[in-house]
């Protein structure tokens, strides 16, 4: 097509009569939005925990007196096909907590012996003798029973690290009381009692902890392995009443207040040529400090020392029964626990709610938390939080936790009245400004979060969330 440019043909076009819309912009002032970002989320955890001022930058959690027995998670090293217990991964058997001879530990993981078993397999069959433990690496296995009326019921389910059969190697005429099935593909090491008992004849020293351990005060526990108070009731009379203390534990767990920090920079030209409409510095900070918030909430959750997924006890970490996070297994997680406050779960993990929910005819509750409506289950919201890890398989976890001091739940730790204190626990400190006309800002947040009993927190693991072919 060929336009024609010729002076007759230019004439024959209407002229512009008003002033053109380009040429205005030059005379006219934008409206501007404040920078935004797409980190910022609603960091529940920030806003559900109660904050608990932490003088001198540490806090002290005292308990009465446990009889630790050992029920930690054994770990394992894999060299291809081939696994291996770790040798002073074998003290956290109840029987070997504290036992520190080495050359034995490795004496009794050399006798562990590897099975790999497939999905659907008996593994153990209700009634028959127990004379081993099972040491799972890595796998899922379900055990059942047979419930009152003959019926079978579910006993509990076992992932990697757990282990079964405890008593199998001193109790020489105990019996399997549950059937554990493979629900998949894995491996577990077998420890037999005779196995056992050849390392234990010519290791003195496992003979005299083994003696210990049988004589140890199970009579001066109550359910949760406190040291009991004693009392009497119900009697009549004069009976001479038993006198009673409450003991503590001697070396308490502290949680020191852990720091996130950066040193934000502003050029002086930036901070005193362009700060009309808004303030460069003061942008600048807004950002810096959403970020070190969603970094505290990361560390919240995630860090080994204190994070909420590390420290959970391992009494209070369930498995799913079938994968994906069914409305039974909310229940089971709510059940651990008195006076459940929130669920927390990746938005990925509530959409795998929602669908189970679906599949069941069931419709969520919803609750009022400051205005917004948000999901509930049996009247506890569940709650975003994407700094909840998702592994490569699809899986992840569900968090539900009691809060707050009055009721010996889940606090956050802070201090508050810094130098130079921006918000609560956040302090914004001048460093200078260098030769280069930099200004400097050191931005610091202090925090951490402590557990003040382990029924306080429970974790659902290995949660299915991709979705099912059906």
């Amino acid at each position: 097509m060929t336009v024609d440019t010729s002076p007759e043909a230019q004439l024959d076009q209407p002229r512009q009569t008003s002033l053109g819309t380009a040429a205005a912009r030059n005379l006219a002032t934008t409206t501007k939005s404040a920078p935004q970002m797409q980190e910022i989320t609603s960091r529940w955890l920030l806003k559900m925990l109660p904050w608990v001022e932490t003088k001198g930058g540490t806090y002290r959690v005292n308990r009465r007196l446990t009889y630790t027995v050992g029920d930690g998670r054994i770990e394992f090293v894999q060299d291809g096909a081939h696994v291996r217990v770790i040798p002073r991964e074998l003290g956290e058997l109840a029987m070997l907590r504290g036992f520190d001879d080495l050359e034995v530990l490795t004496a009794l993981a050399a006798r562990c012996v590897q099975r790999d078993f497939r999905a659907g397999e008996v593994l153990v069959e209700r009634g028959t003798p127990a004379n081993d433990i099972h040491l799972i690496a890595h796998g899922r296995i379900n055990q059942t029973s047979v419930g009152k009326y003959g019926d079978e019921v579910a006993v509990g389910v076992l992932a990697d690290g757990d282990r079964f059969g405890d008593n199998a190697l001193l109790d020489g005429a105990g019996g399997w009381d549950y059937t554990a099935t493979a629900a998949t593909a894995g491996t577990l090491l077998t420890l037999s009692r005779s196995d056992f008992a050849a390392v234990l004849s010519s290791a003195p020293r496992l003979q005299a902890h083994v003696r210990q351990f049988g004589s140890l005060p199970h009579q001066r526990q109550n359910k949760h392995g406190e040291a009991e108070i004693a009392l009497s009731a119900g009697h009549t009379g004069e009976p001479e009443l038993p006198g009673t203390f409450v003991d503590y534990e001697l070396n308490p767990r502290e949680y020191e207040l852990s720091i996130a920090q950066t040193v934000l920079r502003v050029h002086t030209r930036v901070a005193d040529l362009y700060n009309e409409p808004m303030n460069q510095t003061e942008q600048q900070l807004r950002l810096t400090i959403e970020a070190l918030r969603e970094r505290q909430e990361h560390e919240l959750i995630n860090n080994r020392e204190f994070g909420l997924l590390h420290n959970a006890a391992f009494k209070q970490r369930i498995q799913t029964h079938s994968g994906p996070p069914t409305p039974d297994d909310l229940d089971e997680l709510l059940c651990r626990r008195r006076g459940t406050k929130l669920f927390l779960a990746h938005p990925k993990t509530i959409a795998a709610i929602g669908r189970e929910f679906n599949a069941r005819g069931l419709y969520p509750d919803h609750v009022d938390l400051g205005g917004q409506q948000v999901p509930a289950w049996r009247g506890v919201p569940i709650l975003p939080c994407n700094k909840i890890p998702i592994s490569k398989e699809n899986t992840s976890s569900v968090i539900a936790m009691r809060t707050g001091e009055d009721n010996q739940g889940v606090i956050g730790l802070r201090q508050t009245g810094l130098p130079e204190e921006y918000e609560p626990g956040l302090s914004v400190r001048f460093m200078g400004i260098d030769e280069r006309s930099i200004i400097s800002y050191l931005v610091s947040t202090y925090y951490s979060a402590a557990i003040l009993v382990p029924d306080a927190l429970g974790v659902l693991e290995n949660v299915q969330i991709a979705r099912r072919h059906d």
